[in-house]
Formats: structure tokens, sequence, C-alpha cells
């Protein structure tokens, strides 16, 4: 049995392939103008999926490039008409469908006061493209799944050549046109573990920390949108302040730890959770060392370490799929939910 979420999300490395193929002096551009004349701030712009793809290249910005990334409340602008200085300020719009009028609209404010706006859109002719200077389409194909996933991978993938772009990084830049393969066989990887251990689940923690926080918490939205399962997403540092003193008689843990500086102490908390009788479902590359109870789901590793993040999304995107359908839920059609969502 299939559903149009699991079709599209194991397109998804296509989706990336023909992305990289796509747009590459437009990105070069970007990188070289930014180099040229750094921003005096970086905004990012987007709800929901998109708005954890941001948070994802905020991430690398942030680490990469020393600068700052603040992601923006938009009703500052739609609803508090918030006269904010646009001088050198940079602002990435994230969606799917380039439709919402709080994304449109700030865009518009930013670019009127002088900013350089850019929108990652899968939809070209979409207001949002209308209303950004540089406009990188996704090349992801038409949405047909509610849950959005190939687009989601996309992206993450529009983010990083941005930043790559920018550091003007070729290591980055390979293992970046190398990443479809990296993604074709993350999403052939065995999650089935998990679901005798989700099935049954209310409730759940998903732990990330850096850049993997960012797909912990696109993760904890489709378990809530497919599934019906309250998941919250946490970074491995802050479920220790307070959050933790739920974990105990089987509370279950879905916890992602790829490579990276952030990886040792997901490890950690994933065997203390254990400990305090938490049931713990670890994300980690193959072979990775981990205490006894705890259930190990694999990852593949990447050419980059920033870039693992990516092939773990779509190793989870089909077990959740699986998952939704194991409890009763038609992945394709989430309660209460539509493609798009206009909000203001």
């Amino acid at each position: 049995m299939s559903s149009l979420m699991l079709e599209e999300a194991l397109s998804a490395p296509d989706a990336v392939a023909r992305q990289l193929a796509a747009d590459p002096l437009s990105y070069a551009r970007l990188g070289q103008a930014l180099q040229e004349q750094p921003p005096a701030g970086v905004l990012t712009i987007a709800r929901g999926s998109s708005d954890h793809a941001a948070h994802y290249l905020a991430y690398l910005v942030m680490a990469r490039l020393g600068r700052l990334v603040t992601s923006l409340p938009m009703s500052l602008i739609t609803l508090y008409q918030s006269r904010l200085h646009c001088e050198g300020l940079l602002s990435m719009a994230f969606s799917q469908s380039g439709q919402s009028p709080d994304l449109i609209a700030p865009t518009k404010f930013f670019r009127e006061g002088g900013a350089r706006t850019v929108a990652f859109v899968n939809a070209a002719g979409s207001p949002l493209a209308a209303a950004a200077e540089h406009v990188f389409e996704l090349h992801a194909g038409p949405e047909k799944s509610v849950a959005a996933t190939k687009s989601y991978i996309a992206q993450l993938v529009a983010g990083a050549r941005v930043v790559a772009a920018w550091q003007q990084d070729d290591a980055l830049r390979a293992a970046l046109n190398v990443l479809p393969v990296a993604l074709e066989q993350a999403s052939k990887l065995d999650w089935s573990a998990a679901l005798p251990v989700l099935k049954d689940e209310d409730r759940l923690f998903v732990l990330g920390r850096g850049t993997g926080l960012a797909v912990a918490m696109e993760a904890a939205l489709k378990l809530k949108e497919t599934c019906g399962i309250q998941a919250e997403a946490f970074s491995g540092a802050e479920v220790k302040h307070g959050p933790m003193a739920l974990v105990r008689d089987g509370y279950p843990l879905l916890v992602f730890a790829p490579r990276g500086p952030a990886q040792a102490g997901l490890i950690a908390i994933a065997e203390e959770m254990s400990t305090r009788g938490g049931r713990v479902l670890l994300a980690a590359p193959q072979g990775t060392p981990c205490a006894a109870g705890v259930q190990m789901l694999p990852l593949v590793t990447t050419g980059s370490e920033d870039l693992d993040p990516i092939a773990l999304v779509q190793s989870f995107y089909p077990m959740v799929e699986a998952l939704a359908r194991a409890r009763g839920f038609n992945p394709d059609v989430p309660p209460n939910l539509a493609k798009v969502t206009k909000t203001h």
C-alpha cells in the first residue's frame, strides 16, 4: 500500500538533482554580492515546514559565516504596522506555494525599504516570487500531498546552496553535488523498528541540536499532522530545563544524532532518558555505539556533516507515513488541514 505522501517523499532525490542542475549562476551572483557587501542584518520569513527549513539555513549562516539571523514575527508588519529599519538587511522567505499574505507583505515591505530580498519557492509564478528581488525555484514539482516532504528537502538544499555560494566553499558545493546519491540510500533505510514503539503513543519528545534541530522540529510537526501524536521538538540541551520531568514509565523519545559537535551530547541524553524509564529511539550513523535499552535507527552520512540532517529527514518521512497508516490515518488527508494555508 502506498500514498501520495510516500511517493513524493521517495521522489525527493530526483527533485534535489533537478534543483542542483538549475540556476547555478543565480546562486553564484547572490553569493558574490553577499561577499562584496555583507548584510548588516539577516532575517527569515516562513511558517510551518518552511520555517524549519529557514531555521536550518539560519544555523548554517550563524555557524559558518558568523552572522546573526533573526526569524521575523510577521505580525510586526501585517498587524502591528511596525516601521522596521530596512537599510542593509537581507530577508529570506521560504514557501512551497508562495501565496500566504504574511510572507508576501513583509517581503514587499523590505524590498520597498531598500533591503535585499530572497524567496525560495516551489511556484515561480506566485505572488511571493513576484515580491522578491532574488527568486530561487525549488524545482520539486507539484506538491500533491497535503503534508509537504520533497519541497521541504528541496528548501534545505536551496539554503545550503546559498551558504556555499556566500562562503565560496568548494567542499560544501562538492558535497551538495553528490547529495542525491546519499538521499537515495537514505530513502531505503529500514526504520520499521520505530513502529511498535510509537504505534499506540499519544505524546512524544523529538530531540535534536545544532543543524539537526531543524529536522527534529519538522519531524514533530509531521507526527502531529499525519499521526495525531502530540510531538514536541526540543534541543537536547533545552529538554533538561523542565521537559525531562515528564520522562518516566515508558515515555517515548525520538533522538536525532547525526554527525557533528552535538552528537556526543545527544547520545548521552538518549542514554540518560533510557535510564529514567523512557523508551528511546536513537537515529545515528550505523556503527554508533550506544547503551543497551536504546533502540537504534540507522542514518546515512553525506559528503558534509552539515548536510547529514537532510539525509536524516529523508529516512524519517517513509517511517512517519507508515506510522500514520498503522494508526488508522490517511497520511494524504491530515484532519483539518489544507495544501495552501493563507495567514495574515
